[in-house]
């Protein structure tokens, strides 16, 4: 097993066929964690063996997602590193040497057979109601090299016959294994086929040998990743100890898979079409066939509330607390509190997050981030009187596009009037106590918060009039419906004379039968 005191070095290893899944951006979040609180390094390795399943783009991609959520690479295709080339399809000539290994030491075979010979086979078995495996019981059967003698191998090879290098599972032997979340996990060789390790026809090595012999070569001390490569487990185990790595094999850790809001299945793009909300970090559209996904950067989230949210999504950090810095998650992680069933994904809680870090947005950020809405609505506002109003209205948001419409009649006077506050605090003599109101606001020199607060309740206190008719009515004229901070705060941004001006229109455009 693993050596403890071996400096910590982890890698996420995405293949590049499309849009990062927030799945594999939490599984990346886990591993830079676990690496920044150890001290430890954290590797970028592009997967992209597959050829066929390459996405142009996809690369570039991953790598903006984990930059626009703060997970810094220390080594990787960007970045370099002494362990490179960090692309899978950059070491291809790496893979031959060690699947030959194998079958050198008798841990692997050739096997020759053609696609219709194997689907021949299939059919046979099917015939007789039983699926086929390729594994112990039917390899010395088949076109192998643990059949065939060593000079038809050698011709076969030579004439250019395609073939792969598959593994030799053991018979009938308990694998004994450990994973980090999931404790001891055993499994009988007898249940594994004899996965492919090498292809000729492509010259590229399969996920398996390449993964493990990426990790040993790059002396990756722990891996963590996704529950879907737990089955694969044994298989990698064993193939440490037929390399004779089993002492400086990395440990395991198999994260729980992220569920549909039902809980029931894996997350999918189709599960975030169909209830409005995203399953990847940042907007994509396919280089192939133009279709679409929404990204949670172009929906309004802030990163750190994805990163916060996502950490949550399987990890439990046995306090009440929900809010996590970046620095209080590395100091906080810890794999003894990841679970081990698959953690339900909440959209409603996601924008709750988004919501907790908007409001504790510094106002002058948030500002500045709000000025392109502003432009776009034909507004031009000082930068200090928008700061002032964002940090009035900031609590009631969910995301910066909110804020206009929490805010627009700060920089508009209104032109409608909602209806039903219309009905319930436009009648009777209210619009001449307001009137009266309004000449009296005229006078009023200093229109500060607190001058306006005392104006007019000691106005209204000595006309005698009812505070809450007074002051619906005065909102109502001012903003244009019943809603909105302090009313004295929003006549301190409007300013005395728009205050004026919009009594003036209220009391022109508002009828009591509206």
């Amino acid at each position: 097993m693993s050596d403890n005191t071996r400096p910590v070095r982890v890698r996420f290893a995405p293949s590049p066929t499309g849009p990062l899944h927030i799945g594999g951006l939490r599984t990346a979040l886990y591993n830079y964690l676990f690496a920044r609180q150890h001290g430890g390094t954290m590797i970028l390795r592009i997967e992209d063996t597959d050829s066929h399943r390459f996405v142009p783009g996809a690369e570039e991609y991953i790598m903006e997602s984990l930059d626009w959520c703060g997970i810094h690479i220390d080594e990787g295709v960007r970045e370099g590193g002494p362990y490179g080339p960090y692309r899978q399809s950059e070491r291809r000539e790496i893979y031959l040497q060690y699947a030959e290994q194998l079958v050198g030491s008798g841990n692997a075979y050739y096997a020759f057979d053609t696609p219709e010979e194997l689907e021949t086979v299939r059919k046979e078995y099917e015939s007789r109601g039983e699926t086929f495996a390729y594994d112990h019981t039917v390899r010395e059967r088949m076109n192998t090299s643990l059949r065939l003698s060593a000079e038809e191998v050698s011709e076969r090879i030579a004439r250019g016959d395609q073939w792969v290098i598959r593994f030799k599972m053991p018979e009938n032997e308990e694998v004994v294994m450990q994973d980090m979340i999931r404790g001891e996990v055993r499994m009988n060789t007898s249940t594994l086929d004899d996965k492919v390790l090498y292809k000729s026809a492509d010259r590229l090595p399969t996920y398996h040998l390449a993964n493990i012999v990426d990790d040993h070569l790059m002396e990756v001390s722990h891996v963590i990743r996704g529950e879907e490569w737990l089955p694969s487990l044994p298989l990698h185990y064993l193939l440490y100890r037929a390399f004779g790595w089993s002492d400086t094999q990395p440990e395991f850790a198999h994260l729980p898979l992220l569920l549909k809001p039902t809980g029931q299945g894996k997350l999918s793009k189709r599960d975030g079409d169909k209830m409005g909300f995203p399953v990847f970090p940042l907007f994509w559209k396919s280089p192939t066939t133009g279709e679409t996904a929404h990204g949670y950067r172009e929906d309004g989230y802030f990163p750190e509330a994805v990163v916060n949210m996502l950490a949550l999504l399987g990890w439990n950090p046995g306090t009440e607390q929900e809010i996590f810095s970046m620095d209080e998650l590395i100091a906080a992680f810890s794999f003894d509190r990841v679970g081990k069933s698959g953690a339900r994904f909440q959209p409603d809680k996601a924008r709750w997050f988004n919501a907790q870090y908007m409001h504790r947005r510094d106002n002058g950020e948030l500002a500045r981030l709000f000025q392109p809405i502003l432009k776009e609505k034909g507004v031009e506002a000082p930068l200090d009187r928008v700061e002032y109003i964002v940090g009035l209205v900031k609590d009631r948001a969910v995301f910066v596009s909110d804020l206009w419409d929490l805010s627009s009649y700060f920089f508009v006077a209104p032109t409608e009037y909602d209806a039903k506050s219309v009905r319930k605090y436009w009648k009777d003599d209210v619009p001449a106590r307001l009137a009266e109101l309004r000449d009296a606001l005229a006078g009023v020199e200093e229109f500060s918060v607190e001058a306006t607060d005392r104006f007019v309740h000691e106005w209204n206190e000595s006309k005698g009039y009812v505070i809450g008719q007074t002051m619906n009515s005065l909102r109502l004229a001012v903003v244009g419906a019943c809603k909105g901070p302090s009313m004295f705060e929003i006549l301190y941004v409007v300013g005395r004379d728009e205050t004026i001006r919009r009594i003036d229109a209220a009391l022109a455009a508002i009828h009591p039968e509206a």
